[in-house]
């Protein structure tokens, strides 16, 4: 057993900073403003003279932001209290401010216009991962250098996990079964978690699916005889002409299908999605076709039905110059026309250089014949000559 006979109160402290030790004041969001640090339950300016570029790389990471991106005095206006009596002696590696060391100031006066103000990178702290997603996943919030889990006691952190990542809404969200997460508080209305309140206590890790978990797929237009072009209103096809509307999406998940709307009409095309796409083919274009064509992809995931829609494409059907058999008939006689021309210059050359090689077979026989009848000549005496010349 253990007998206490008096009561004692121990104070322990590494140094006079509170937990929550710095704060940026008067910026545009939590990652920038005056630097002001807290001791003795007020809040401090802190003068540029004893602030430099290593003090705040460590700042920018206690208060969740990213790298320094400026750093200057009155950058953000002058305090309302006192100015900080020490000197940071920060190495830059440190995660928070209280575990840098201090020094007293050499000056302890601070010239008006000299509180240091610092605006430090937004960074991207949140992601969910293991969701096949950007959209769906584990929690994990980039806090002091390194990412961590995120453990929640309500739904609320998800909500503001989903519209900071920019993904709608809240779907689901799932605890896992171990501790291993710190806490997080959040109303709900924050719009990021670095508004929320933490707590290093373990908890449960959060996952969270968000409504928009698919990514918006792609539509567009095409046709294989080139009767549609752009025009003011968006692509315009030749009424007569084929034409096919493509669906696409990024391989996020296999399977789903693509939903084919037409708002001119109730018409409807449904099909699967093959390579994470599909095709609508339409045989001659008419009036019928103008409209506005929409896909939409659908797919099962995580035991929910999620879709996403793509761009609106709007389709003008307009009268064709010529009528559509008379271009294809044109079109067949320019290849016929085409391919005689090509054949008749390649042919050509070939002809001339067979006569050409012919010509220079029979100069050079006359050129040999000439010199073995001077060589013969030389070979034989003058009078032999005389003589040839004579029966000649």
């Amino acid at each position: 057993s253990l007998t206490v006979s008096s009561t004692k109160l121990i104070e322990c402290s590494t140094n006079s900073f509170s937990p929550e030790s710095v704060r940026l004041v008067g910026g545009a969001g939590l990652c920038s403003g005056r630097v002001e640090v807290k001791s003795n339950q007020s809040w401090a300016s802190v003068c540029e003279a004893d602030f430099d570029r290593q003090d705040a790389e460590v700042v920018c990471r206690d208060v969740g932001c990213g790298a320094p991106a400026a750093l200057q005095g009155g950058l953000y206006g002058e305090g309302e209290g006192q100015t900080w009596d020490k000197e940071f002696q920060c190495k830059g590696k440190e995660s928070l401010l209280l575990d840098c060391d201090t020094s007293d100031r050499e000056n302890n006066t601070c010239l008006p216009g000299n509180a240091v103000g610092l605006t430090c990178s937004e960074p991207d702290d949140v992601r969910l991962v293991g969701g096949g997603s950007r959209c769906a996943g584990g929690v994990e919030w980039y806090y002091q250098g390194e990412w961590r889990i995120v453990g929640a006691e309500d739904w609320h952190v998800a909500a503001v996990v989903c519209r900071q990542l920019g993904c709608g809404s809240t779907d689901s969200e799932l605890l896992g079964n171990t501790n291993r997460g710190f806490l997080v508080y959040c109303s709900g209305s924050e719009s990021s978690l670095r508004e929320c309140s933490r707590s290093y206590d373990l908890h449960p890790g959060l996952t969270v699916i968000c409504s928009d978990l698919l990514v918006q797929p792609d539509i567009f237009l095409t046709d294989p005889m080139g009767g549609v072009f752009r025009g003011h209103q968006g692509p315009e096809m030749f009424r007569g002409y084929n034409f096919t509307i493509t669906c696409s999406t990024q391989p996020q998940y296999p399977g789903g299908s693509f939903l084919l709307k037409f708002t001119g009409s109730n018409r409807t095309q449904t099909q699967p999605a093959v390579n994470h796409s599909a095709v609508f083919l339409f045989p001659a274009a008419d009036d019928s076709h103008q409209g506005n064509y929409r896909c939409v992809y659908d797919n099962y995931v995580f035991s929910h039905n999620f879709s996403s829609e793509s761009e609106l494409l709007s389709l003008t059907i307009t009268a064709s110059p010529l009528p559509a058999f008379i271009i294809r008939h044109v079109v067949v006689l320019l290849i016929l026309l085409t391919t005689i021309t090509t054949s008749y210059l390649y042919y050509k050359p070939t002809r001339r250089q067979k006569r050409v090689n012919r010509v220079s077979s029979m100069d050079l026989y006359v050129n040999a014949m000439e010199m073995v009848s001077l060589s013969s000549r030389a070979e034989a005496g003058p009078g032999e000559e005389r003589a040839a010349q004579g029966t000649e």
